[in-house]
């Protein structure tokens, strides 16, 4: 059984943005300290922190200044390089650990993950060769970069082999992964705790609204059948469990009109589906995480009140006043300098009022 860290102790986070930032707050609620390990010198994370070591991920002497420093050590973002992963683990405990973020980092992989695990996904073929597309049938389909790809990036949509040789060749000749569109209803994500002792824990499933690739909204309650509820949330503790993983994992998922599930991605860390969780559910997925990690009990996960979470893009945030005069909303803005289009700058959770109507 892994030993209870007690408050007081460090924690380690491998990645500097918005999702480090409000792990660190909530671990400084339950009485933490963190330091961030980030090669920016401007970390929206480190402003929060106890500490910053700034390095390159490839840096193993800085990796292992770093873990020298906590008790602990997580990440924050599923893109962190692999051997960076390693290296801490070399020093100290890391939770998740190697193998999520080895799955998580290549689709190809992610898919092969979801199948050995019994879980439905989109067809999907593999794609590093112009025979692979001689050979292709998943089509109308994405053709989709192996790894770093998020928030629609390194995708491209194609309807027959032309068009599909044409994106490769665009892409660069990378391996890819080649998924069949799918005829969903609606997308959703379970995110789901697991401690150290197998013990689980899936918040509530959100119903989630994309644009453009990124998300854009997350409903909860999602009014969704209880059985495609279940079934969600099964899938999620499968994925955990497999993974072997402590900490935090988000499985996106497709419902298809015929009412199957079908897994799209997963990320083993908090995820923008679960922001949610901080003004209405009575754990947030940021102390979840921390509770996991440092071998804690795991919270409860009851909804305090309906709840709708908005994506603030770009220059949305601008409007950061509109939102202070609502009274439903709770405004999270991430600190972040300039804002561009597609970049994540906040959000706003619109919760509902006791005796109020569901949030808009």
């Amino acid at each position: 059984m892994t030993q209870m860290l007690p408050p007081g102790s460090t924690i380690g986070i491998l990645g500097g943005g918005q999702l480090g930032r409000m792990t660190a707050l909530a671990a400084a609620r339950l009485g933490y300290r963190c330091i961030v390990f980030s090669p920016e010198a401007d970390s929206v994370a480190a402003e929060v922190s106890a500490g910053h070591v700034r390095g390159d991920y490839a840096d193993s002497a800085a990796l292992a200044r770093f873990a020298a420093q906590v008790d602990v050590v997580t990440y924050e973002f599923e893109n962190v390089p692999e051997a960076a992963v390693a290296e801490c683990l070399r020093h100290r405990p890391v939770r998740p650990g190697v193998r999520p973020i080895h799955v998580a980092q290549h689709r190809l992989r992610e898919k092969e993950f979801f199948r050995a695990a019994g879980i439905g996904t989109a067809d999907y073929q593999a794609i590093s060769s112009m025979a692979d597309i001689a050979a292709a049938t998943a089509l109308p389909g994405i053709l989709k970069t192996c790894t770093d790809g998020y928030d629609g990036k390194g995708q491209v949509r194609v309807s027959n082999r032309t068009e599909l040789a044409a994106a490769w060749d665009r892409i660069g000749r990378r391996d890819c992964i080649l998924e069949g569109l799918v005829d969903f209803l609606c997308e959703i994500s379970a995110i789901v705790a697991r401690g150290a002792d197998g013990t689980t824990r899936c918040f509530p499933i959100g119903l989630n609204e994309h644009r453009d690739g990124i998300l854009r909204t997350t409903t909860v309650p999602s009014g969704l059948p209880a059985g495609t509820l279940s079934t969600a949330e099964r899938y999620g503790a499968q994925v955990a469990a497999s993974l072997d993983l402590v900490g935090l994992v988000a499985v996106e998922m497709f419902v298809t009109k015929d009412g199957s599930v079908l897994a799209n991605e997963m990320a083993p860390r908090p995820h923008n589906s679960g922001h949610w969780t901080i003004d209405a559910c009575v754990t947030s997925q940021f102390e979840q995480l921390v509770r996991a990690i440092c071998g804690l009990p795991l919270g409860a996960v009851d909804v305090l009140a309906p709840s709708r979470m908005l994506n603030l893009i770009g220059d949305e945030a601008d409007g950061w006043h509109r939102f202070l005069e609502e009274p439903s909303a709770r405004l999270h803005l991430y600190g972040k300098g300039q804002a561009r289009p597609g970049r994540k700058m906040g959000h706003v959770t619109y919760v509902q009022l006791p005796g109020g109507h569901r949030p808009a």
